[in-house]
């Protein structure tokens, strides 16, 4: 029998990303779904875009106090009637066949829950392309997300992620974490026996911060997360998660022994590595202005995740904090 399906928007002031969202599930190939849009205490008002699909979608709209995404996730959840869970972050955009995918993907590999990929679409501009580009590269940490090989460990994030409502509710829904709650409910869904997987005919146009700054500072959020996560999860805990911290301990010390007139060999590295991400970029988008801007933002997306995982990992296993004391915000606290 064909699942029924639940899409669950947790939204914060995104009131034109709203649009953009509710307006491609509008032309999708099959319609035989539910939309729950959750208001997460925003600042400006967005029942009039709800009001303005009314007619072409089976939504709802409930507005509630800010308490992060995760936990307004779980009060979407809470009110939904589908017997999977899709949730999709407000800033993204959908093929016209995407629940269609969903739903033979599911026919195909049966599973728990399921997560797709991001991408670019054509009418992002250079600097949306450049930093999507550096979050799926396999030259940053785009590659160690997932992949078919891995398939039966892949980790579903919340911009593109389905789950079964019965796990869901079995594992208790997203924690109280506010960043990096969706790869805990990952984990958490493997510890009690459930499996997740990855369908690569279910991508979303993902349309990410839209300036350096902005970006940093929310990957260097994830970088803060991670360590966190390991705390969480120690069974789970990869080699790999450590790269962005390690090459940016590299980068400092081939800086420092450049200008000790020592061996620039360590440099040398950097500048392979940075001919590799601006000639893989340049193939991979055909703009020369894109591949120049993706390699800076794949250093600022090491740099920053690096440096955040780094600060973190000191903090709870050096200074042996509690990451609620340590890292206030990263919690939703009643």
């Amino acid at each position: 029998m064909t699942p029924t399906l639940s899409i669950i928007v947790a939204i914060f002031n995104r009131k034109d990303e709203l649009f953009e969202l509710l307006n491609s599930l509008c032309f999708q190939t099959d319609l035989n779904f539910e939309v729950i849009v959750v208001d997460d205490g925003s600042n400006i008002a967005l029942l009039p875009t709800i009001e303005l699909f009314k007619d072409r979608l089976n939504i709802e709209f409930f507005r509630k106090v800010n308490s992060g995404p995760g936990l307004s996730r779980n009060y979407g959840a809470a009110r939904a009637k589908g017997e999977y869970l899709i949730f999709l972050d407000s800033d993204v955009t959908l093929e016209n066949d995407y629940i269609s995918s969903v739903r033979s993907s599911l026919n195909e590999m049966p599973c728990d829950a399921f997560g797709g990929a991001d991408k670019a679409h054509r009418g992002f501009n250079l600097m949306q392309k450049a930093i999507s580009y550096a979050m799926t590269s396999l030259f940053t940490t785009g590659g160690i997300r997932g992949n078919k090989k891995g398939i039966g460990k892949f980790q579903p994030r919340s911009f593109n992620m389905g789950v079964r409502k019965e796990a869901f509710v079995a594992v208790g829904g997203f924690s109280e974490l506010r960043i990096g709650e969706d790869p805990d409910l990952s984990m958490t869904l493997w510890e009690h026996g459930y499996t997740t997987a990855f369908f690569d005919t279910i991508a979303v146009y993902h349309k990410r911060r839209t300036d350096f700054g902005k970006f940093s500072r929310q990957i260097h959020q994830f970088g803060v997360a991670r360590p966190i996560l390991n705390q969480r999860h120690p069974q789970f805990v990869k080699l790999t998660f450590a790269f962005p911290s390690l090459f940016l301990i590299g980068y400092i010390l081939g800086v420092v022994a450049y200008y000790g007139f020592s061996s620039p060999m360590l440099l040398l590295f950097y500048g392979f590595y940075t001919f590799l991400v601006f000639f893989h970029a340049l193939i991979k988008t055909g703009n020369i202005s894109i591949a120049g801007l993706s390699v800076i933002a794949s250093y600022i997306q090491l740099f920053s995740y690096g440096w955040g995982f780094l600060e973190s990992w000191f903090r709870l296993n050096v200074l042996k904090q509690d990451p609620k004391v340590a890292f206030q915000r990263h919690f939703h606290h009643e």
